[in-house]
Formats: C-alpha cells, structure tokens, sequence
C-alpha cells in the first residue's frame, strides 16, 4: 500500500471490554488529531484556535509526547523520532503523522499515542506505539511494519508488555494491535492476552473532519474538556472495578530503555 493519510480531526468513541476474571465495560465519546509532524508550523500559522507550543483553546506540545523525561527534548519529536527509527534499522526519510489527543486549555492526557512512519515512497514501515500511566511513567514501542501492506487490512501487530499501565493488570501479558493507514474511517483496536486468551479488547473508531477552525470549536462544545475528563474517567472506572472485586497489583519498575523495539515481532499466545 502506498499513499499518505491527511491531517484531520477523528470524532467517535473508545470502548473497553474486560472480560475475566469479571465482566466490565465501558465507552466514551473522544475526538482525535491526527497530524503530519511536518505541516505542525502551518496549522499554528493558519488556525485560530490551535497553537504549536503555546497555550491555546487547543494546542500541540512536543514534550507530551516523549516517552521518559529529558529524551530527546534537545532536538524535537520529530528528529527524535527519526532518531529512533534510524537507531532500529528503520528506513526513516518519510512523513511521520501522529494520532493524539490535544491538550484542551492547556491539558492533556494521552494513555497510547501512534507515531505513523512512512518512507519516501509513501510506505508504511514502522508503527510507534508511546503509552503512558497515570502515575507518570511512560514507554513506547517500536514495531517495523513487516511485509507489505493492503489498504483494505489493518497492520496487526504483536509485542510482550515491558510497561506497568494498569494497576489491575499483570505485567506478563501481550499486546495485540490492529492499526489500519487513518482514512475517511479510522478503527484502531488493541487486545491484551494473558496466556489463556484476551484479557481485555481496547477499541477506538472514528470518522474523518477536517482540521480547521469550524471543527475546533465543534469539538470543544460538543465534548468540553475532554481530556480532562479522560483522567477522570479512568479513576471513576478504577472505583467501579474494585467495587466488583478487583484487587490492584503491583507493577515493575519503568523500563531502563524508554523505547522497545520489537523485531520481529512476537508469535501471538496460543
């Protein structure tokens, strides 16, 4: 497959289904941006409601983006990502797009943001994957895209968890990622298998708006505060699971390395 995704706004809904050791669900409307790294300075130049690096009713900040503190804000995300391409092996002379949540007056949260690498020749050939907790640490993994690529088909992806997310989670889990190239329709969905099946299916799908000042403002009515209440989502369905029985788990320490790259990737479990 070839060919760019374009820079937009995708409005729908992330769901979660727990399945074991009890049931829970649940969902929320959420929009996302997703932008070309190197057309940053051209939407700050022409929009009226988002900024790069200063405050505004919307606004795109590198350093939410890092995965641990003081890597790589000398030279920007996008060399650093270009820098970590490289490091793997990875041919790293394309457009970089990033699928995040803004920060909204100033917040933002971002649980799993998706760096979309291409190459020259408009190619996807690695997806990066930084995720974050609420007490602060975060990790991202690196995985080539392997093979070629159809339109019609997800990139599916597989790594072992080397990252403490939940508190409700183990660590000897495996993630599964069923990434498509963002179009008019954006499904993203990502399952975590325990061994012995999936433990939990994360999804979020979402039409295509333009990025311009009209669906800005859209946005911040129709969903306000949004990232805001994505923290304290997670909190309130934190409540909810240890009403059902629930216990929290400890989690390993952070990763020395902020990045995993996984190459090749992982068998997924039987």
């Amino acid at each position: 497959m070839t060919g760019l995704p374009q820079t937009g706004i995708y409005c729908g809904t992330v769901r979660h289904f727990r399945l074991k050791p009890v049931r829970h669900k649940l969902s929320y409307k959420v929009y996302s941006l997703l932008l070309n790294l190197d057309e940053l300075e051209s939407a700050h130049d022409r929009l009226r409601h988002f900024s790069q690096g200063r405050f505004n009713l919307f606004s795109f900040h590198d350093r939410d983006h890092f995965p641990g503190a003081g890597d790589g804000h000398d030279v920007g995300l996008r060399q650093w990502v270009r820098t970590t391409l490289a490091g793997a092996g990875v041919d790293n002379d394309g457009a970089i797009f990033i699928l995040c949540y803004p920060r909204v007056l100033g917040y933002a949260f971002n649980p799993i943001t998706v760096f979309y690498c291409f190459d020259r020749a408009e190619r996807p050939v690695a997806l990066l994957y930084a995720v974050r907790n609420t007490f602060g640490g975060r990790h991202s993994y690196l995985i080539p895209v392997d093979g070629p690529t159809r339109g019609d088909q997800p990139i599916v992806q597989y790594t072992n968890k080397k990252f403490h997310v939940s508190p409700f989670v183990d660590m000897a889990m495996t993630y599964r990622f069923s990434v498509p190239i963002p179009d008019q329709r954006l499904n993203l969905a990502i399952q975590v298998d325990d061994g012995d099946g999936p433990l939990l299916l994360t999804s979020f799908g979402g039409d295509w708006h333009p990025l311009n000042d009209q669906t800005l403002r859209r946005c911040f009515w129709r969903y306000p505060l949004m990232t805001a209440k994505v923290v304290a989502g997670i909190h309130w369905e934190a409540v909810k699971l240890v009403l059902k029985g629930l216990r929290l788990r400890a989690g390993d320490p952070d990763p020395v390395n902020p990045v995993t790259v996984v190459r090749p990737p992982p068998a997924p479990s039987a």
